[in-house]
């Protein structure tokens, strides 16, 4: 009979936050595999669990990743940790999971600390619905077009990243972005917790000065609905109704529906775009 993967949440900075779950877990699995063994082995010390310990990481996660799996299959229990928070959020950690659902072994959560989750209720900015993005691409072309697709975002958003990228990043941000509210969160649980609260702008002024320190977390305003609904209007608006008319009817759309679209479009009557065509066949 297989084994089981267990996810194991570990502290993202105050020890206090270790689940008795995952101490006990951690103790009574036959193998935990870590990303840096030197960071975990603290961990490991401190709740003095003794198991066995071999490391899993980004550039080993194809090869140890099936070694994993075989021991798995073998019904060995597997318990997985990352240097801070929640694996397989941002880390390697989904590799192992994919694998082990391909080879039918269980995988199951010890939930606990997650850096993006601790920073979006904290943040002071909605938390109903938000965009994970973690850490943007380091390709200048992808990390552009990651950064395109977020003008829109309408779900708060949430990314990582490291203290002498902040500046940069945060420039980037209001450069595409538009100069909207952020909460930069950093050394979140440890004693010189901070959330800074401003806009994208005054956070660049402020980093400047102020020299980051420790993993940051960026909590950043949407755009709401409504923003995003006039920001399509004024578009069209830049047409005139004839050429707004032919966008429809050169796609093959008969008038009178070509008719309800421009309406739905400028946000107005259908009767309205009628007699405002009427008037520009008068004329």
């Amino acid at each position: 009979m297989a084994g089981t993967l267990y996810l194991c949440a570990t502290p993202i900075g105050n020890l206090e936050d270790m689940t008795f779950r995952a101490v006990r877990t951690l103790k009574e699995a036959d193998l935990i595999a870590a990303e840096d063994t030197r960071n975990s082995i603290k961990l490991l010390n401190h709740f003095e669990i003794r198991t066995p310990m071999t490391s899993y990481h980004e550039y080993n996660k194809i090869e140890k990743g099936r070694k994993l799996t075989d021991l798995l299959l073998e019904g060995k229990n597997i318990a997985l940790i990352t240097d801070a928070g929640t694996p397989g959020i941002s880390d390697p950690g989904e590799e192992l999971v994919k694998m082990c659902h391909e080879a039918g072994v269980t995988v199951t959560a010890v939930p606990g600390a997650a850096a993006c989750v601790t920073a979006l209720t904290i943040s002071g900015l909605p938390t109903r619905r938000f965009a994970f993005e973690a850490f943007l691409p380091s390709d200048k072309k992808e990390r552009r077009d990651v950064l395109e697709e977020l003008k829109d975002e309408t779900r708060t958003i949430v990314l990582y990243e490291a203290p002498h990228r902040l500046v940069k990043t945060l420039e980037e941000l209001r450069e595409t972005l538009g100069d909207r509210q952020v909460s930069v969160c950093r050394e979140l649980t440890k004693k010189h917790e901070t959330v800074y609260r401003s806009t994208l702008g005054e956070a660049c002024t402020y980093y400047q000065s102020h020299e980051p320190r420790g993993e940051c977390v960026l909590v950043i305003q949407a755009k709401s609905r409504e923003e995003l609904r006039r920001q399509s209007q004024r578009k069209w608006e830049e047409m005139s109704l004839e050429e707004h008319m032919a966008y429809y009817t050169d796609q093959g759309v008969d008038r009178k529906e070509a008719m309800k679209k421009v309406a739905k479009d400028r946000g107005v009557s259908k009767r309205e775009v009628y007699q405002a065509l009427l008037r520009e066949e008068r004329e």
